[in-house]
């Protein structure tokens, strides 16, 4: 039985929120510690009828302790070294689109490197890196249809990589400017709405009948996952909103797409929202600005590295059946290297945008107090004329 069978079988039912969570896994969860009971608490008439709960009668004074809990359970395809677990799962995606998802994955990594160092020279003034996280942005992007509407975070620069630079489709924030390709709407027309791709730190959906994705790759800045809660990750959560919730290995780039596809036909065709937990681990620091080995040892980042790199487990897949070797890998890397120097040489050459937008891209009509800020900058720059660079900028 398919992911999405099973998931459809869990909502004809009645059975709650927590058996939704399980049919999205594609296999139950570990049994829940149960109270024992007498008989008459196990009959159907004596129940307690509590508006809110769905519970039984316990004569026992128990309280429910975290640590009896297995967590929800991570659904996979392949193992860390790229070889298929269960073939049923296998999406036996075309060699074309498999070659196109390594392409795009290592195209992230190449601009990611080429742009962290732009920003040690002094060339742009701010990056955030994706290293380590690909699998979770061209395992969702390739899964999702033309149609569908993306509004992403700042470290998804891969959703529209994915698709490279589509022309009405993809609107970026900030396009080349000082690098920071931040894509705020993906995919023209009103299909799916994907709320939030992979937010780090905590995702909430907005409304219902939209698929909501959180990428947890370990920390929130310098704070680790295990100081920012105490439950089991971001996906427990879920059910306890009604959202049929599941958890996936972020770092498989074929269960990120058998995941999405999954939610996404869940979310269009029965309008039903859908979370899922992207388990994955950011290898790189969380911006120019920090230090992660303050707060983390290289070990840990080597580990990760070396063993559970998404991009290294699909070139593994790949070259297993054929679709790729070492000497296509140098021939295309140094191609995809040639290709981010050139778009960011030509963004360089580029005029900046004029710095009122700061002001006037953010209300159709600008409130009174926003103008006041927007005179009062322009008063300063006249003024101060010699200590600002206006001739880089359109507008001056």
């Amino acid at each position: 039985m398919s992911c999405l069978q099973v998931l459809r079988q869990a909502y004809s039912g009645s059975s709650g929120a927590l058996r939704c969570c399980a049919a999205l896994t594609c296999s139950l969860l570990p049994q829940l510690p149960t109270h024992k009971r007498n008989a008459s608490s196990r009959s159907s008439e004596d129940r307690p009828n509590f508006p809110g709960s769905k519970s039984s009668w316990t004569e026992k004074l128990e309280f429910v302790q975290p640590d009896l809990y297995d967590g929800i359970p991570v659904y996979r395809v392949m193992d860390t070294k790229g070889k298929i677990i269960s073939p049923d799962h296998d999406p036996q995606l075309p060699k074309e689109m498999l070659v196109k998802m390594y392409e795009k994955m290592t195209t992230l990594n190449m601009m990611d490197r080429i742009l962290y160092e732009s920003q040690r020279q002094g060339r742009i003034s701010f990056y955030m890196t994706s290293y380590g996280e690909e699998g979770t942005h061209i395992g969702s992007a390739a899964a999702l249809e033309e149609k569908d509407w993306i509004y992403g975070q700042y470290r998804e620069a891969g959703m529209w990589v994915y698709d490279q630079y589509r022309e009405a489709g993809l609107w970026v924030y900030g396009q080349y400017r000082e690098a920071g390709l931040w894509v705020y709407g993906q995919y023209r027309e009103a299909g799916l709405w994907v709320y939030g791709q992979y937010r780090e730190a905590g995702l909430w959906v907005y409304g219902q009948y939209r698929e909501a994705g959180l990428r947890n790759n370990g920390y929130a800045i310098s704070t680790p996952t295990h100081e920012q809660y105490r439950g089991d990750g971001v996906a427990a959560r879920g059910p306890s909103y009604g959202i049929a919730t599941i958890r996936v290995d972020g770092n498989d780039v074929l269960a990120v797409y058998n995941v999405t596809k999954a939610a996404r036909q869940i979310a269009v065709q029965e309008n039903r929202p859908v979370l899922i937990e992207a388990m994955t681990y950011r290898i790189g620091h969380h911006s120019t600005s920090d230090d992660s080995s303050a707060y983390r040892s290289v070990d840990e980042v080597r580990h990760w590295d070396s063993t559970q790199h998404p991009i290294a487990r699909l070139r593994t897949y790949m070259a297993d059946r054929g679709y790729w070797d070492d000497a296509r890998d140098k021939r295309w890397k140094e191609d995809c290297q040639k290709q981010v120097m050139q778009a960011f040489a030509a963004a360089e050459r580029r005029v900046k945008p004029d710095w009122r937008e700061l002001f006037s891209d953010v209300y159709a009509d600008m409130p009174a107090s926003l103008r006041a800020q927007m005179e009062e900058m322009e008063r300063h720059v006249k003024e101060y004329e010699d200590c600002y660079p206006t001739t880089k900028f359109s507008g001056h």
